[in-house]
C-alpha cells in the first residue's frame, strides 16, 4: 500500500490525534520519518485509558503500527509508556510486540507524554524549537489513534466511538468506550456515577483538561478522561480563575525568581522559552521592544509545570495562552533554525509522576480502572463539526433522515479536515454548520 492510498484510507474514516489537540492523522504521515513513536506515556495523573487499550489491544495496536510503516518506510516503531506500568502489563523494556514494533521504558515524569520530551526520551533526538517531529525524523501517533488507523486500513471502519477512563473522587474507576457524540449525563447515569454539588468535571487530565457542564459536554474524538474532583483540590481551584483575574496577579505579584523557567520542561531541553519574562508582557512592556520574546509563547506545551511552583500562585502558562492567542490571530510562530543544547541540570529538575500528582492534590484518587469490554449505547449524540485542528467538516445530511451506525452525515471541509459518522442508529433531529445530532 502507497503513501496516498494509506492518507486517503485514514482520512476517509475521519482518524485525528485521539490523545491531544485532534489533529488529521493523514496528514501526519509523509515521507522522511524512520520512527514511529506511538505514545502511551499518559503522564496526566487518574487517567488510564492508554495502558487499558495496551492491555487490551496492543495486537491491533503493533499491527496498526506494522501498516503504517509499510506505506511510509519507516524502519522501527517504539511503543513508548513509562516503565512501571509496562512491567505491569507484563513487557520488558527492548520486547518485539510486532515486527520491528518494541516496547520502550519511559520514565516516571511529568509532562513525559509531551511529544518533545516524548521524542527525546525514547530516541534521544531533540526537535528544534517550533519544528514537526518529522524534522528529527519521527511522526508522533498516540495508541488509540494507531488502534483507529489499523481499524481504518484493514477495514475501512470509521472513528465513531471513544476510549474513556472515568476517575477522581468516584466509588469505582472505569475504563470503556462510548459512541462519540454521546452525553456525559447520560454515561454518568448508565454507569452509576453521581456529581456531588462541591465536585467539578473535567474533560482531559487535571493539568491540562478544562472544567466542563456534565449536563450539556458530549463526548468528543480528543476526550480522554472524564475525572470528578472535590472543588477545594489544586487542580480544581487552578482552573476558576479567571483570565483577567490571572493577568493582574501576574502584572503585580511577580517577584521575578525565575523559577518557573528554571522547572519549564521546554526550557530544560533547551528551548528558548523563558515564562519569567512573559510574566513581564503582562504589563505590555515588552511586547513592542522584544517582539522575538512574545514569539517563544508558541514554543509553550501548557503543562502548568511553571504555574505550581510559582510561590506567588501565578499561573505563567495562562499568560503565556494568552499570547499564544495573539500569536494564533496574527499567524505568528517561533521556528528555530538551528540546535539549542539541552540543560545539563535537566536530570535534577524532573519531576516525577507521583509528585506531581501530589502537587495537584489528587494522588489519593490514583487507582487502575475497571475495564468494561461493552460499549455504551446512546439514546441521543451530539457530534461537532470540529472535533479536530483544521476546516470543520461539512454536514451532508438533512433533519428528518434516517442514519444508520457507521453512515458518513458530514464531508471533510476544504484543505486540512476530515469527515464525520454516526455513532448510532437513528434519526437527524438537528442539524446546523456546527453539529449534528442524532436520536436512536
Amino acid at each position: 500500500m502507497s503513501i496516498t492510498e494509506i492518507k486517503t484510507l485514514l482520512q476517509n474514516a475521519g482518524v485525528v490525534g485521539a490523545g491531544g489537540a485532534g489533529f488529521p492523522t493523514y496528514a501526519k504521515l509523509a515521507d522522511g520519518a524512520d520512527i514511529l513513536c506511538i505514545n502511551a506515556a499518559e503522564c496526566e495523573p487518574l487517567i488510564y485509558t492508554d495502558l487499558t487499550i495496551c492491555r487490551e489491544e496492543m495486537a491491533k495496536v503493533a499491527h496498526g503500527a506494522e501498516l503504517i510503516m509499510e506505506a511510509t518506510n519507516i524502519k522501527h516503531t517504539y511503543v513508548a509508556i513509562k516503565g512501571y506500568r509496562a512491567e505491569a502489563l507484563g513487557y520488558s523494556d527492548g520486547e518485539a510486540v510486532g515486527k520491528n514494533v518494541t516496547i520502550k521504558y519511559l520514565p516516571s515524569i511529568y509532562p513525559i507524554g509531551d511529544e518533545i520530551g516524548l521524542i527525546y526520551e525514547a530516541t534521544g533526538r531533540l526537535v528544534r524549537p517550533g519544528n514537526l517531529p518529522i524534522t528529527a525524523g519521527v511522526i508522533v501517533m498516540n495508541s488509540e489513534t494507531v488502534y483507529n488507523a489499523c481499524e481504518a486500513i484493514e477495514s475501512g471502519k470509521p472513528v465513531i466511538e471513544k476510549w474513556i477512563t472515568i476517575g477522581g473522587d468516584v466509588p469505582e474507576k472505569i475504563a470503556f468506550k462510548a459512541p462519540i457524540g454521546m452525553r456525559v449525563s447520560e454515561i454518568f447515569k448508565k454507569l452509576g456515577i453521581k456529581v456531588d454539588e462541591n465536585h467539578s468535571v473535567i474533560d482531559g487530565g487535571p493539568s491540562m483538561g478544562s472544567i466542563i457542564n456534565p449536563d450539556r459536554a458530549v463526548v468528543r474524538k480528543t476526550t480522554k478522561s472524564l475525572l470528578i474532583l472535590p472543588n477545594n483540590t489544586r487542580a480544581i481551584e487552578g482552573k476558576q480563575i479567571s483570565m483577567d483575574d490571572m493577568l493582574r496577579r501576574a502584572a503585580s505579584a511577580c517577584c521575578g525568581c525565575t523559577r518557573c523557567t528554571e522547572m519549564c520542561p521546554r526550557h530544560q531541553l533547551g528551548y528558548p522559552l523563558e515564562p519569567h519574562k512573559m510574566i513581564r508582557a503582562a504589563l505590555n512592556t515588552v511586547v513592542e521592544d522584544h517582539p522575538e520574546l512574545i514569539a517563544t509563547a508558541s514554543l509553550c506545551c501548557s503543562c502548568g509545570v511553571c504555574a505550581e511552583v510559582c510561590c506567588q500562585n501565578i499561573s505563567p502558562k495562562d499568560v503565556i495562552l494568552n499570547l499564544k492567542k495573539i500569536l494564533g490571530k496574527n499567524k505568528i510562530r517561533f521556528v528555530a533554525d538551528k540546535d539549542f543544547p539541552v540543560n545539563p541540570d535537566r536530570p535534577y529538575r524532573l519531576i516525577k509522576s507521583s509528585k506531581w500528582s501530589d502537587m495537584l492534590g489528587v494522588l489519593k484518587f490514583d487507582k487502575i480502572p475497571t475495564y468494561l469490554p461493552k460499549t455504551l449505547t446512546a439514546s441521543r449524540v451530539e457530534i461537532a463539526m470540529s472535533q479536530h485542528i483544521g476546516a470543520p467538516s461539512v454536514p451532508c445530511v438533512s433533519v428528518g433522515d434516517t442514519v444508520k451506525v457507521g453512515d458518513m452525515i458530514a464531508n471533510a471541509g476544504a484543505g486540512l479536515s476530515v469527515p464525520q459518522y454516526a455513532s448510532i442508529s437513528g434519526t437527524v433531529v438537528s442539524c446546523d454548520p456546527t453539529k449534528i445530532v442524532i436520536e436512536a
